[in-house]
């Protein structure tokens, strides 16, 4: 396949498969709000569809979303008072659990979230102004009222993208596959700002479509490797502040020199899996018929997105002590950054050195793939994805050679927010050979 069909193909992956069932979500609630409201039944009226899936930046297995319910005006004076803003989400919650009372409820600081099995919508309520912002409640430090515009952000990614041939939209997604597949906690807003920022900084791609994607995701990842550091940025056309949660700089750095590795492989059957390192399962696989009759191990590897959505919102690490007869001796990634090689017969006990604070219920799960010739002649590849014991932690040890991978994964409310990887280079020792 060409570089313009295994691209074209990538994108197409990256559709949400599940719009319909998100619409009709969106509906029930409008109509929830407008009988408590307005006294009608109305599915459409008196609602804005914003956040990623407004600004038609979202990808497949999208779990946050983010809804806008247009108060009547003449509600104003009613909360415009002390507790206001908490009483405004208070009702807006009652009316929900009204029209449907099984559904799974609560008032946050700003927004009332609605939980579904594989997503959540957060509902804010808000009063339109003359200029088409909004003023929503926020009901911190006994309440207050903030202005947003996610109108003027539509429309500037809209009209960049339009300008830009079609190609902002797509490369705010192929962005979210790339945060998802090494599981760095960045957040939409600011993903659709530093695409938009990029392709407003240059006219290279003004023309350009899947065939120059390659060089498109190259130049991209360079642009966000060489920008300063920074806490915050401006979010096209309304100006809001976006906070930088985690640095990206050094993993964009990574991703470029990756991006060049696969430029280089063009045409070659394992192109495919060069970008697939970076973009993770939704870029499509190599399309090689390959005899299995003559493989004498089992491929028993399973991949976390086939399992729950994938939706990285928060930043965990992991790490792994190396631990010699009941002594902790190093953390492997000290050892991997002094270059210490980790030989076989050591005991191995994984933990997560960074847990993010994501908030109520949710489950760890590990996974432990061995690679390598000598993992395939054991027939001991493993790669399943088992559910932690309580402990947060996972036990190994260091058996045999090769470039062993260990995954963890934070599952909260059935959608994958959080994920973190590290490599395991096993060095044989000399008794292997004899």
């Amino acid at each position: 396949m060409s570089i313009s069909e295994i691209f074209s193909q990538f994108i197409n992956n990256l559709t949400i498969n599940n719009t319909e069932t998100i619409s009709t979500r969106y509906g029930e609630l409008t109509a929830a709000l407008n009988r408590q409201f307005r006294d009608t039944d109305s599915k459409v009226a008196n609602t804005l569809q914003v956040g990623s899936f407004g600004r038609k930046t979202g990808i497949n297995n999208i779990s946050d979303l983010d809804m806008l319910y247009i108060m009547p005006k003449n509600k104003w004076e009613h909360y415009d008072k002390p507790g206001g803003q908490l009483k405004l989400l208070q009702d807006t919650k009652d009316a929900i659990i009204k029209r449907y009372p099984t559904t799974n409820v609560r008032v946050d600081r700003l927004v009332v979230t609605v939980t579904y099995t594989n997503f959540h919508i957060e509902v804010q309520p808000v009063f339109e102004q003359e200029d088409m912002s909004y003023k929503y409640p926020d009901t911190k430090n006994g309440g207050s009222w903030k202005v947003t515009k996610p109108r003027k952000e539509m429309e500037a990614v809209a009209n960049l993208n339009a300008e830009k041939n079609l190609n902002l939209r797509p490369l705010c997604k192929m962005a979210r596959a790339w945060k998802n597949k090494h599981g760095i906690g960045i957040g939409g807003l600011l993903i659709d700002t530093l695409a938009y920022n990029f392709l407003n900084s240059t006219s290279t791609y003004d023309d350009k479509s899947y065939l120059y994607y390659d060089q498109l995701s190259r130049d991209f990842f360079k642009y966000l490797s060489e920008l300063p550091p920074q806490n915050e940025y401006c979010a096209p056309g309304s100006g809001q502040r976006v906070k930088v949660k985690k640095s990206f700089q050094r993993l964009a750095k990574k991703t470029h020199e990756l991006c060049l590795k696969a430029i280089e492989e063009k045409g070659k059957d394992n192109v495919n899996e060069k970008w697939k390192s970076i973009y993770g399962q939704p870029f499509p696989a190599t399309q090689i018929n390959r005899d299995l009759t003559s493989q004498t191990w089992d491929n028993t590897e399973e991949f976390i997105e086939n399992k729950f959505p994938v939706d990285i919102r928060y930043q965990l690490k992991i790490d792994c002590e190396v631990i010699q007869r009941g002594y902790r001796k190093f953390l492997l990634r000290d050892m991997l950054i002094k270059r210490i090689p980790l030989k076989a017969e050591k005991k191995l006990k994984f933990l997560i050195s960074e847990l993010p604070s994501v908030g109520g219920c949710y489950q760890v799960y590990w996974k432990v793939l061995n690679r390598g010739e000598e993992a395939q002649r054991r027939n001991c590849v493993r790669g399943q994805i088992t559910l932690d014991k309580g402990h947060k932690t996972k036990e190994e040890n260091s058996n045999f050679q090769g470039d062993h991978i260990v995954e963890c994964y934070l599952v909260k409310n059935n959608i994958v927010v959080s994920k973190d990887r590290i490599h395991v280079p096993i060095i044989a020792n000399r008794s292997d050979y004899d």
